[in-house]
């Protein structure tokens, strides 16, 4: 090679060096550490909990438990759904533990926390089971991935079939947090362009056991639509609640925004028939997913949610990266996790957009009766498939800054 030619190897680096943090190949503390962070005991629990830790060391096993010849390792913490506690684990973790990822992450107030902290000391963080589409809006970030779904996702899904059946009137049951206001937000959008009325809306508690005042605020709106903007626990707790005061049989629909299969299972068949949901993932979807399942219930005893299949695709895809850049600097993980495209068992194809959101189809599916249901968690009926570039918001909507300075 010429001196000229070296000359404008170097400058190319350089430039490469500005764009993304060049970092020699090499894994820090001779280990990549996961952490996954999540409800481990609270009313998010089934969805994501113990599921997500046994999901990521799945994905770590299937890696060969090793990248770059380093060790995976995965540890695991309760933020017990408090955006200071779990602000403090990750802290510890980067700081005193060395962890480099941190995945999961359910409640969209501690996500936000926690994307901050992992911008700040250059970590990785991989959001599977919160849904604010803030996350890779305005509070987008270099180091985070947005893996499973978002608010968006689930009213582009959910809430437009509901306008479609005729539900042009909503009046929102709104979990009083991050989440839940984004997920009334985006949905009352889409309710609004489709010549929808939103009617009003009443916010609860996180965690409430009793919603009854609420439900009725919401019977008496008259809206033929009731949107559940709220999640796990509370979800369950006022799916039950609206057949025992039978709200549905006196012709108001209810749609549960956000609605596991763990959600579902715990409110059972006989109350949760006919229920509209959007989902990135089902079990029972393909043989890959069945296989899949069969592993994960081996170990975790439970259903697999799209939260805890999200954890697993989304911890495979980060270690991918580290091969493939030869480091786990944070920033350079993330760049090529963005250029390779996303394949596992139930994410085909996919790919990491530039403001970190993946993109993937969604699926709306209708809970079946029991009378339907012929073998263990048979619960859903798939009624149509999403494309991807349908489901999630544009990139130009979304206000992500570091679009805007590309731009």
């Amino acid at each position: 090679m010429t001196s000229r030619n070296l000359g404008f190897a170097s400058l190319a680096a350089g430039i490469l060096c500005l764009l993304v943090p060049c970092a020699q190949a090499q894994i820090s503390d001779d280990t990549v550490k996961i952490g996954v962070l999540a409800d481990m005991s609270g009313l998010y629990s089934d969805l994501s909990g113990i599921g997500s830790v046994v999901a990521a060391r799945m994905a770590a096993e299937d890696f060969g438990g090793a990248v770059l010849g380093k060790k995976i390792e995965i540890v695991s913490a309760d933020h017990q759904n408090k955006p200071d506690i779990g602000s403090n684990i990750a802290r510890k973790w980067i700081e005193r533990q060395g962890v480099d990822a941190i995945a999961d992450v359910p409640v969209s107030s501690i996500a936000f926390a926690v994307q901050q902290i992992a911008k700040d000391k250059n970590r990785v963080l991989l959001i599977s089971s919160s849904g604010s589409s803030d996350l890779t809006g305005k509070s987008c970030s270099p180091t985070s991935v947005h893996w499973t779904y978002d608010t968006y996702a689930l009213a582009q899904t959910a809430g437009k079939a509901m306008i479609e059946q005729g539900g042009d009137s909503w009046f929102f049951i709104t979990a009083d947090y991050a989440f839940g206001h984004a997920l009334e937000r985006d949905t009352a959008a889409i309710v609004r362009a489709n010549g929808g009325k939103v009617l009003g809306a009443v916010r609860h508690p996180q965690d409430t056991p009793d919603l009854s005042s609420y439900l009725l605020q919401a019977q008496n709106s008259k809206a033929n639509v009731i949107g559940l903007a709220n999640a796990g626990g509370d979800t369950i707790n006022s799916i039950k609640q609206v057949n025992e005061f039978g709200i549905v049989r006196g012709g108001q629909k209810m749609i549960g925004l956000l609605t596991y299969i763990s959600d579902v299972h715990g409110i059972g068949l006989q109350y949760a028939k006919g229920l509209i949901l959007a989902s990135a993932f089902y079990w029972d979807l393909t043989e890959e997913t069945r296989a899949w399942t069969k592993r994960f219930m081996a170990r975790s005893k439970k259903i697999p949610t799209m939260a805890n299949a999200g954890v697993y695709g989304a911890t495979l895809h980060y270690l991918k990266a580290i091969k493939e850049t030869g480091t786990d600097e944070a920033q350079a993980v993330v760049h090529k996790m963005k250029e390779i495209p996303v394949n596992d068992f139930f994410t085909k194809d996919g790919r990491v957009r530039e403001d970190g959101r993946v993109i993937r189809d969604m699926y709306l599916f209708q809970v079946k009766s029991p009378e339907d249901s012929k073998y263990p968690y048979d619960y859903y009926r798939l009624l149509k498939t999403v494309p991807g570039l349908q489901a999630f918001r544009p990139l130009a909507d979304g206000g992500c800054p570091m679009i805007a300075k590309k731009s």
